[in-house]
């Protein structure tokens, strides 16, 4: 696989929420602000970029009878890491975010792409795929985030900055409910764009 083609595929192709509908605990509970949403996406990012090239390079020394008990003590240090860091420096978000940090250690997304790419590809293919999805995930919660925080209470606040609009809030777009129904329209909206796409190639040729 191209190495382009490894590092774009988490964001569009194989993009862990919109395409493969995974981590969608953490995308319900958090995402009802744009400030959720990135907190939680960086932090799963970065657990990503150092967890898969360590279980690359361990790829061939990790017995593979305790392979998943190996990967999941890896990825639980950095969890850790995220975790404390978040404590000292951001304890509004940390806050916020709650019990969905440490619960990155068992996030579907860490874990399979440990157990589907890292332990079969190189150390630099490994973070390459790390970083495609860690950027697929961050955009995706960004994205849901700002949808939910907009409708929701009619406006976005950024560190300190506050974009209002012109609405009245519905509250169920800060309800588990809100998410579903916001990844449910980017997902149809996507593919209208892709069918529309494809039709138009088809009628020029």
């Amino acid at each position: 696989m191209e190495k382009k083609d490894i590092l774009l595929g988490g964001i569009l192709q194989r993009n862990p929420v919109f395409t493969m509908m995974l981590g969608l605990c953490p995308v319900l509970a958090v995402t009802t602000s744009l400030e959720n949403g990135l907190g939680m996406g960086l932090s799963a990012m970065f657990v990503l970029m150092f967890s898969n090239p360590i279980i690359s390079s361990l790829r061939n020394v990790i017995p593979d009878r305790i392979r998943i008990p190996s990967f999941i003590v890896i990825i639980a240090t950095f969890v850790t890491i995220v975790s404390l860091l978040m404590q000292a420096y951001l304890p509004a978000l940390n806050d916020r975010l709650g019990i969905y940090v440490p619960l990155i250690v068992v996030n579907c997304i860490i874990l399979g792409r440990a157990e589907v790419f890292a332990r079969r590809n190189s150390i630099f293919d490994s973070l390459l795929d790390a970083v495609g999805m860690g950027i697929g995930f961050t955009l995706a919660l960004i994205v849901i985030g700002s949808v939910r925080e907009l409708l929701g209470s009619g406006s976005i606040a950024f560190w300190g900055y506050t974009l209002s609009a012109p609405i009245e809030g519905a509250i169920v777009m800060i309800l588990p409910a809100g998410a579903l129904m916001t990844i449910g329209l980017i997902i149809a909206l996507r593919n209208y764009i892709r069918m529309a796409k494809a039709t138009s190639g088809a009628g020029q040729k």
